[in-house]
């Protein structure tokens, strides 16, 4: 068998700046996820950790790394990462990353929802059991970049599903998201330069436009809450739920 890689990457020229991925049948029958890189192409399974290991026999070295911290807990001990942990957290951060761009870029919405929460809920473990505040804030400071990602799957999502209402209410989600994280480091002031935030509510407008929507539910219930229009927001309310309910 040859060692090489030429044929993986035969008519795949890399670009610049383009996340460039594809789908691909592997020889013994499963798909994998393939990323162009400038020297060469990864290669990540669909489920579990994209790298395929199950770290000490756990699915992700997150559901690992939370069940030392419970045997810790469980034996009165305080659970703190060591440098080998942050090591091997780093590496499963990367590789989510990795395969989140590449579902974003092959429309594969739920599948990048998916790794956006496992970051997230990674970022959560880190930020209580780092060893100290900086390895907490190396992972934090991309927690924006992550709601940036989910926004724009959710809101894919929704628009596949035909229901662009939801788009828009799942983009506002993502903003406030932002917002929260800015205001939490007490960034606010920065908040409305933010490329993230401005590429969102383009996003908004562009389905606005499109489907003719000026307020969804949601809108015109926080609207008529702001003005203490009750009767209104209760027929709001019941409106949602049906719409809800025969999605």
């Amino acid at each position: 068998m040859p060692k090489d890689i030429d044929e993986a990457l035969a008519g795949w020229d890399f670009r610049p700046g383009v996340v460039q991925a594809r789908l691909v049948d592997a020889q013994d029958g499963r798909q994998v996820l393939q990323m162009r890189v400038d020297l060469g192409v990864l290669q990540m399974e669909l489920e579990g950790r994209p790298d395929g290991q199950r770290p000490h026999g756990f699915l992700t070295y997150l559901d690992y790394l939370r069940d030392q911290a419970a045997r810790a807990r469980n034996s009165g001990q305080r659970f703190r990462m060591n440098a080998e942990q942050c090591q091997e957290a780093d590496r499963e951060f990367l590789q989510y990353y990795h395969r989140r761009i590449c579902w974003l870029t092959l429309r594969l919405y739920e599948r990048a929802i998916a790794d956006a929460d496992h970051t997230l809920a990674f970022m959560d473990f880190v930020n209580r059991y780092a060893p100290d505040e900086e390895y907490a804030l190396a992972h934090e400071q991309y927690r924006g970049f992550v709601h940036f990602h989910r926004a724009q799957a959710t809101a894919g999502l929704a628009l596949e599903r035909n229901d662009p209402e939801t788009a828009i209410d799942e983009l506002h989600h993502g903003i406030e998201q932002i917002r929260a994280f800015y205001e939490k480091h007490a960034l606010l002031d920065r908040f409305e330069e933010d490329p993230m935030v401005r590429h969102l509510r383009q996003m908004q407008e562009q389905i606005r436009e499109m489907h003719h929507i000026d307020a969804t539910l949601q809108e015109q219930l926080a609207e008529a809450v702001a003005r203490e229009d009750y009767e209104r927001a209760a027929q709001l309310r019941d409106a949602i739920r049906r719409r809800r309910h025969h999605s």
